[in-house]
């Protein structure tokens, strides 16, 4: 069966990464846009990302344009916008599809997974978030209105970490 480690992506940089680098973390997979009601959940990604990744995890957001054309820019805009916006300093990938025929390998992997507290299937907006754990399968999803800070999400990442 696959895993999570089995695909690559391309990072915002434009290099292929093989996600077999993450083996032994855990990680938040998130869609994330940049013009969207939810873009404000970068600031609570980012203190998730530098609270936990001494333990062992690893926020990874991957930029998407389907949902009401709220991430419009090229790579560096996208990753300049969250660097001086957010001080974002967790990997961000080139912008991929989480839906449709032309959904990335990744997405098509997470939405397939039987998952709580959100089940499987497409994506419904920018900020879903799907926990990995350090072997690669995906043991959470959580609703794109789940704020990162949550006690739900928060309790998720320390149970897989």
């Amino acid at each position: 069966m696959a895993k999570f480690h089995d695909f690559t992506a391309t990072t915002i940089e434009g290099n292929e990464k093989s996600l077999g680098d993450f083996k032994g973390k855990t990680l938040l997979v998130v869609n994330v846009a940049s013009q969207c009601g939810l873009t404000p959940q970068y600031k609570g990604l980012e203190e998730l990302h530098r609270k936990y990744k001494g333990r062992g995890f690893a926020v990874l957001g991957f930029p998407c344009n389907q949902f009401a054309g709220q991430e419009p820019g090229s790579d560096e805009e996208i990753k300049t916008f969250c660097e001086t916006r957010f001080d974002v300093s967790f990997p961000l990938f080139s912008k991929v599809d989480v839906n449709g025929e032309d959904r990335h390998p990744v997405y098509e992997f997470l939405t397939a997974q039987e998952t709580q507290p959100d089940g499987p299937g497409d994506i419904k907006w920018n900020f879903a978030k799907f926990i990995v754990d350090k072997q690669g399968n995906v043991v959470a999803r959580f609703d794109p209105a789940t704020e990162p800070t949550s006690k739900d999400l928060t309790t998720a990442i320390e149970e897989a970490l």
